[in-house]
C-alpha cells in the first residue's frame, strides 16, 4: 500500500485503529480491534486471542477471509508500532458474519457508513471540512480556533501543491520540508513540538494554540512565496526557501515574545484531563 494515513475512529466507546490507502482508495481497520468491539470485550489480550482462534478455523475451513487480511504497523497502547491483522470494510463484513455476536448488525452498519463518508468527501471535498469543523465543535474548540485552524490549512495545501509542481515527491519529502520550517521558525522540530504537549498519534496541529497556528501559516505562507519568487524546484531549493521562510515567522514571534512577556511555543493541548495534563484556555 502506498503511503497509508493513520487516524482512529470510535464505534459507540470501542477505540478502533485504521489507516487509509490513498492509492487504493480504501480504509483499513484492525481486526483485533473491531473483534474487541463485537465480543465486548475490554481486555484486548482475549480480543487478539479470540481472533488467534477464530484465524485458524477458518483457515482450515479454506475461508477467503483469512487470505484477505493484511498487515501494517500499527501504534498498540504502550505508543509502539506493531504488525497488526488489517482488513477493509468489506472483509470485516464478511469476518463478520462468523462472530456470534448483538453488535454484528450495528458494527455492519457502522462499516458501511464510514465507507459511504469517505466516497462523499471524495465526490465532494466540502463535506469533509464540515465534517471537521463539526468534530472540532464537539471536542470544544471556539469559532475563532475553527476559522484560524481552517485558514492555515488552506494555506499547507497552497504551499504541498506548490512542492508537487516543483519536483518535491512523496509524504517523505513533504515530511523533510515541513520539519524544516517548523524547526527555524518554532525552534524546535515537530517530533519534540508534539513531545512537549504529550501527544502520540494525534495531530500537531489540531493541539496548536490560536498563535501557534498563525505563525506555522505565516512561515508556510512565507516559505510559498519565496520559493515561487526565485522558481524553486527539488527539496535543497525548497529546504532553502524553507528556512528563510521559517525565519520570517521566527523573527516575528520573538518580538511579540519580548512584548508580551509569554511563550508561543507551549505544552498546552486539547487532550481530555488526565493527572496533570490539563487543556489550554479556549
Amino acid at each position: 500500500m502506498t503511503s497509508p494515513q493513520a487516524e482512529l475512529a470510535v464505534f459507540e466507546k470501542h477505540k478502533i485503529r485504521r489507516v487509509y490507502d490513498e492509492a487504493a482508495e480504501i480504509w483499513y481497520f484492525s481486526v483485533v480491534d473491531i473483534i474487541q468491539a463485537l465480543i465486548q470485550q475490554a481486555d484486548y489480550r482475549a480480543a487478539r486471542n479470540y481472533w488467534k482462534v477464530l484465524k485458524n478455523r477458518l483457515g482450515k475451513e479454506g475461508s477467503e477471509v483469512v487470505t484477505k487480511c493484511n498487515q501494517l504497523k500499527l501504534e498498540a497502547a504502550d505508543g509502539k508500532k506493531y504488525l497488526t491483522d488489517v482488513a477493509s470494510a468489506e472483509t470485516l463484513l464478511r469476518l463478520v458474519q462468523s462472530v456470534p455476536s448483538p453488535k454484528a448488525e450495528p458494527i455492519k452498519l457502522w462499516l458501511a457508513k464510514v465507507g459511504y463518508e469517505r466516497m462523499q468527501e471524495m465526490a465532494d471535498p466540502s463535506r469533509a471540512l464540515d465534517r471537521a469543523r463539526e468534530n472540532w465543535k464537539t471536542h470544544g474548540r471556539s469559532e475563532k480556533w475553527i476559522q484560524q485552524r481552517m485558514m492555515g490549512q488552506e494555506t499547507r495545501n497552497k504551499l504541498t501543491d506548490y512542492w508537487q509542481d516543483h519536483g518535491v515527491k512523496g509524504s517523505d519529502e513533504y515530511a523533510v520540508l515541513t520539519n524544516i520550517i517548523h524547526q527555524e521558525w518554532a525552534g524546535l522540530t515537530v517530533k519534540d513540538h508534539k513531545g512537549l504537549k504529550g501527544l502520540k498519534t494525534q495531530n500537531l496541529r489540531d493541539h496548536m494554540s490560536e498563535a501557534e497556528l498563525i505563525f506555522t501559516a505565516l512561515a508556510e505562507l512565507s516559505t510559498r512565496q519565496i520559493a515561487e519568487s526565485v522558481e524553486a524546484r527539488g527539496v535543497p531549493e525548497n529546504a532553502d526557501a524553507g528556512r528563510k521562510g521559517g525565519g520570517i515567522a521566527k523573527h516575528a514571534r520573538l518580538a511579540l515574545e519580548r512584548k508580551t512577556g509569554r511563550k508561543v511555543v507551549t505544552g498546552g493541548n486539547y487532550l481530555p484531563p488526565k493527572g496533570a495534563q490539563g487543556k489550554m484556555g479556549r
